[in-house]
C-alpha cells in the first residue's frame, strides 16, 4: 500500500475498541458467552465481510490492524483522528468486563504463542506486567525497512519492506539456526505495493496485499496455498466478497482461527475501517 498520513498504518500497529451491536440469527448460550468474552461482545459475521464493532472500532476516523492476544483477552489497535497524532489503544477483559487499559504500545503482529510482538524489524517480549522495551531482531533484519513481520508456530518469519515494488521474504529455523531471508516466487512478488504478509500458524497458506492488473480497485488481498511438495501455489485474488474499489489489505486471522480480519482504506474520503468475516471464506478459495 502507498503511504498515507498515518504512516500507511503500515507497521501493523494494532487497534482496538468495543461495541455491542445487534445480532444476526440465534446463538446458543455457549456461543453468546464466547462472543462476550472473545469478540468484544460482537455477534459474528457470516460469509459477507462486516465492519468490526461499528461506532467503536470502526468509526469515521482512520482505524486499522485490530489484533487479539492468543488468549483472546486483549485487543490492540491504532486510530488516527484527522489532524491529530496516531493513537494506539488496548482493551482488556477484566472481571467479566471489557474495559480500557493503559495506553498501548505501538503494537505489531503477536506471535502464535503470545510471547513476542513484532514491530517492523524489532520486537517486544511478553512480561508479567505487559511488554518489554523494543529489541532489535539483529542482522540482517535490522537493515531491511520492514513494515510487517509475522511468524508461524514453528518460528518462520514472513515479512515485507517499505518499497513501491515490495518483496515478500521468509526465514525459517533449520536445525536450530535461523536461515538467511529468501524471496517468495515471482507470482507472489508481482505487482506494486506488495506488502503486509500473514503466514498461517501451520504455514498452510500465505495472505498479503498487492496492486496488480486484474484486481478490483487499488490494492487487493491475495492468498497462496502450500503445495504437497512444499512449494507455494499461484497467487489467488481473494475475490469480490473481500476486495473492493478501495485499498484492502493487512489480512490476519483471529487466534482461534474462526474469523478473518482485514483493513479497508478509502483514500479519497480518508476513511479506514476494520472488517471481519467467517474464516471459512479461505477454504472456498482453496483449489480442488
Amino acid at each position: 500500500m502507498k503511504e498515507i498520513s498515518i504512516n500507511r498504518l503500515s507497521t501493523s500497529t494494532a487497534l482496538l475498541i468495543a461495541v455491542f451491536i445487534g445480532g444476526c440469527g440465534h446463538l446458543t448460550q455457549s456461543e453468546a458467552s464466547q462472543n462476550k468474552t472473545r469478540y468484544l461482545g460482537q455477534f459474528p459475521p457470516g460469509m459477507t465481510p462486516e465492519r468490526f464493532a461499528p461506532g467503536l472500532v470502526s468509526t469515521d476516523n482512520l482505524e486499522i490492524g485490530g489484533v487479539f492476544t492468543p488468549n483472546m483477552e486483549e485487543f490492540y489497535f491504532i486510530r488516527q483522528v484527522p489532524d491529530e497524532e496516531v493513537e494506539s489503544k488496548v482493551i482488556q477483559y477484566v472481571s467479566g468486563v471489557w474495559q480500557d487499559a493503559a495506553p498501548a504500545v505501538d503494537v505489531g503482529f503477536i506471535s502464535p504463542n503470545g510471547e513476542r510482538m513484532y514491530v517492523g524489524n524489532e520486537y517486544r517480549e511478553r512480561t508479567a506486567t505487559g511488554w518489554s522495551e523494543k529489541k532489535s531482531l539483529g542482522a540482517p533484519f535490522d537493515a531491511i525497512p520492514i513494515m510487517r513481520l509475522t511468524s508461524s508456530a514453528a518460528g518462520t518469519y514472513v515479512f515485507d519492506e517499505r518499497e513501491e515494488i515490495g518483496t515478500l521474504r521468509y526465514s525459517r529455523i533449520v536445525d536450530g539456526v535461523r536461515e538467511a531471508p529468501k524471496a517468495f516466487n515471482a507470482d507472489i512478488n508481482a505487482g506494486r505495493w506488495t506488502a503486509h504478509p500473514y503466514i498461517a500458524a501451520d504455514e498452510s497458506y500465505l495472505i498479503w496485499d498487492s496492486e496488480r492488473s486484474g484486481g478490483y480497485g487499488s490494492t487487493d488481498l491475495y492468498i497462496s496455498f502450500r503445495q504437497e511438495d512444499g512449494s507455494w501455489g499461484p497467487a489467488i485474488n481473494m475475490g469480490e466478497d473481500i476486495n473492493s474499489p478501495y485499498e484492502d489489505g493487512g489480512g490476519r486471522l483471529s487466534p482461534d482461527g474462526k474469523y478473518f480480519f482485514f483493513d479497508r482504506i478509502n483514500l479519497d474520503e480518508l476513511v479506514a475501517d476494520i472488517y471481519w468475516v467467517d474464516a471459512q471464506i479461505i477454504e472456498t478459495l482453496r483449489p480442488d
